[in-house]
């Protein structure tokens, strides 16, 4: 995480100005924009110690900002609402806990599409690149191998690492054009059924990729072995 800090900080030259995050943990029939000005804490998981329900991350919410997400992905004819009650999940606070702990940057987030269509996803993204001009910064928070019961059993070496491969290579190597019919595909590639049972921890991938627009270029900013299955995270410039 401290490497995810560094990188951030030197590719952002400072801090966002917004942060919007498109968590695997929000899933709507409509594409959904947090709009709170304070938004709350939202526990969504079960079964853990007392510690993991006293979390607190304080950032504001920007409900101008979410008003325009909204505007932009309605004009661009994808249908979108605003939910004035949604908190923060653990894909949410979790991460940014850990990457701007002060909690004093605005930040919002955007529900993945219920269908999880990789399409749409990545025009999701598309349409809101122009807001990173504004110093916008997208992040997609879900996992490049999401097998639970392959982490549980250990089984997930192989198929993870040729999927962590596949991901490299798109995402760093390929251009604009392949890397979008690459992912649209992503359940051709090899591991992928495997590291995807089912893909919302993949699609936020899409969202940003999406916003990085075709002048972005991927980076793997870590790679790291979890319960036995590799794992990588990337950061796009555009």
């Amino acid at each position: 995480m401290d490497i995810l800090i560094q990188l951030l900080t030197t590719l952002q030259g400072e801090n966002p100005s917004v942060i919007v995050v498109f968590s695997a943990h929000w899933e709507e029939s409509t594409v959904s924009v947090s709009s709170a000005a304070k938004p709350t804490m939202l526990y969504d998981y079960g079964g853990f110690p007392s510690e993991c329900y006293k979390y607190k991350y304080g950032a504001p919410g920007n409900p101008r900002m979410a008003q325009r997400i909204q505007t932009m992905l309605a004009d661009a004819g994808i249908p979108a609402r605003l939910d004035p009650q949604r908190g923060f999940d653990h894909g949410v606070f979790v991460p940014l806990m850990m990457s701007f702990p002060a909690g004093d940057i605005p930040v919002l987030s955007v529900s993945l599409h219920r269908s999880l269509d990789p399409a749409l996803h990545l025009r999701i993204g598309e349409v809101l690149s122009p807001l990173r001009s504004e110093r916008v910064l997208f992040i997609g928070s879900g996992s490049s191998f999401h097998n639970m019961q392959a982490l549980m059993g250990g089984r997930g070496g192989v198929p993870s690492k040729t999927f962590d491969d596949f991901l490299l290579t798109c995402l760093t190597k390929e251009t604009a054009e392949k890397r979008r019919e690459q992912l649209i595909n992503w359940k051709e590639a090899p591991g992928g059924a495997v590291a995807h049972p089912r893909e919302e921890h993949l699609i936020p991938l899409h969202c940003v990729v999406g916003a990085a627009g075709e002048n972005g270029t991927g980076t793997r900013i870590f790679s790291g072995v979890m319960m036995g299955s590799h794992v990588s995270s990337f950061i796009f410039e555009g």
